[in-house]
């Protein structure tokens, strides 16, 4: 949530010429509530939010609605609060500018795909639109929470439109843990090793001991899970989310561009989704910061020990540290890339030693070259070559498939076609089966169910009022 202020005077120039000066300070302010059952009908909190108008619309993963939908609906009911659900379906292949035109948001409830496209959104319709983040994946928790970056994918890279949007409010409830199937949580643990090894080394020390532990019991929300586990869990999210929250708040807007959580994100923008089935973010990353701890090590900045306790708890975690198509030329072409966004410098971060950062600029090709070959020589030494478990999206993470009802399929086409016209393509479609499911695919998107009848019956009711 923002307030501008803004003045302007009259200005002359050296040549006689008139014009103004605008000088303008945004205020930026939003907050986070760590709670468990958001849904609970004994916690008001989220109803709290909506009082005023006595009504909600929410956006979620449709996968989410088939797990907790029955349960939000009785939440509102419960404080006579008005919801309408808009499901969608959104991957990395789906993370698009037609499902942007598909969705109307408000309350989004969702992984960090759901919250980054919805969230851009809402910073297009009407210019800016008041949401509230319900994040229910590790990384949607850990990382795409704390940021107010929302974006979408273009031309095969990582979030390439996208706006600098505050939800009001983001309620953190780590029990959505429970059902998110361990493939996710190996994926979100990515994002801590990601801001451990560069800024907290107690959180990292955290991670290595409790390692395995945390993967199979959700952080600690599984039955059965120790006391001890439980309290390293819940001391692992809340210092990873307050050191990203830390780091990140002084430069909400990226204008300074050397910044430490960018670390395994110097060639895994363009890497990530070279495979024709993507990797999942946090497997790509894994690779970017493996190969970056090497190229750190080649440097001294980090020692053999500790190069080899990094990759160790990589490969522990099951996530990946390498992979075939990471290559010469791959890592030549997203060096370009990477150069281009952070305005001529390849301000990679690396550790230094680990639980601090430096950024690398004066890395020549050979160097990195060297280091890919180093890499994947010592990949030889590990389970899979360095490969990871689960490494590519599936219909947990992505818009291909659904765990809906087969009957709605026609309609998802119909959808999907439309939303590839207003993209100015054909909008072709087709109906591969992955992992044993039927899924609804297009080249620009996949949309969710009953799209065009949602948005017109609600655009008039949301016209009177600003969430």
């Amino acid at each position: 949530m923002s307030d501008l202020k803004a003045t302007v005077t009259e200005t002359t120039t050296s040549s006689g010429h008139n014009g103004f000066h605008v000088e303008g300070y945004e205020k930026i302010e939003y907050d986070f509530t760590l709670i468990d059952g958001v849904f609970n009908i004994e916690n008001p909190n989220l109803a709290d939010c909506y009082k005023r108008w006595k009504r909600c619309l929410a956006v979620t993963d449709l996968n989410i609605y088939n797990v907790y939908g029955k349960q939000m609906e009785k939440y509102f009911e419960h404080y006579g609060l008005e919801l309408k659900i808009h499901k969608t379906k959104i991957g990395e292949k789906a993370k698009t500018m037609p499902t942007l035109l598909s969705i109307e948001p408000v309350l989004v409830v969702g992984g960090g795909l759901v919250t980054d496209v919805a969230g851009f959104a809402c910073a297009a319709y009407r210019r800016n639109t008041n949401f509230i983040r319900v994040p229910t994946t590790v990384i949607g928790l850990i990382d795409a929470s704390v940021s107010i970056k929302v974006a979408v994918n273009y031309g095969n890279y990582k979030n390439r439109l996208g706006a600098y949007h505050a939800p009001i409010h983001t309620f953190l409830d780590f029990t959505f843990l429970r059902t998110l199937p361990k493939a996710q949580i190996r994926n979100g643990f990515a994002e801590l090793i990601k801001i451990s090894t560069c800024s907290h080394l107690d959180t990292f020390n955290l991670l290595d001991k409790y390692c395995e532990q945390l993967i199979d019991t959700g952080f600690g929300r599984a039955d059965g899970s120790s006391k001890e586990l439980i309290e390293a869990a819940d001391k692992i999210n809340r210092e990873g989310i307050h050191e990203m929250l830390k780091l990140e708040t002084p430069n909400l807007h990226e204008i300074g561009l050397d910044r430490v959580i960018a670390y395994g994100h110097t060639w895994s923008p363009l890497h990530e989704l070279v495979p024709e089935t993507p990797l999942r973010h946090g497997h790509a990353i894994s690779i970017d910061m493996a190969y970056s701890a090497t190229l750190a090590n080649g440097r001294n900045l980090i020692t053999d020990q500790e190069h080899r306790r990094l990759l160790d708890l990589f490969s522990r975690a099951g996530l990946s540290m390498d992979h075939h198509q990471f290559n010469e030329e791959i890592l030549e072409k997203a060096t370009a890339a990477i150069l281009k966004t952070r305005d001529g410098l390849l301000r990679a971060a690396v550790p230094n030693p680990i639980g601090s950062c430096t950024f690398l600029n004066d890395v020549s090709a050979k160097e990195m070259n060297a280091a890919l070959r180093r890499h994947k020589q010592l990949m030889k030494e590990f389970p899979r070559n360095g490969e990871g478990i689960e490494a590519y999206v599936d219909a947990s993470d992505t818009g291909y498939t659904e765990n809906a009802k087969m009957a709605e399929e026609s309609t998802l086409e119909r959808s999907a076609k439309k939303a590839g016209a207003l993209n100015g393509t054909k909008g072709h479609v087709e109906t591969p089966v992955i992992n044993g499911a039927c899924a609804s695919k297009t080249e620009n998107g996949v949309t969710g169910k009953g799209m065009n009848d949602h948005l017109n019956g609600n655009i008039k009711a949301m016209a009177s009022v600003h969430f």
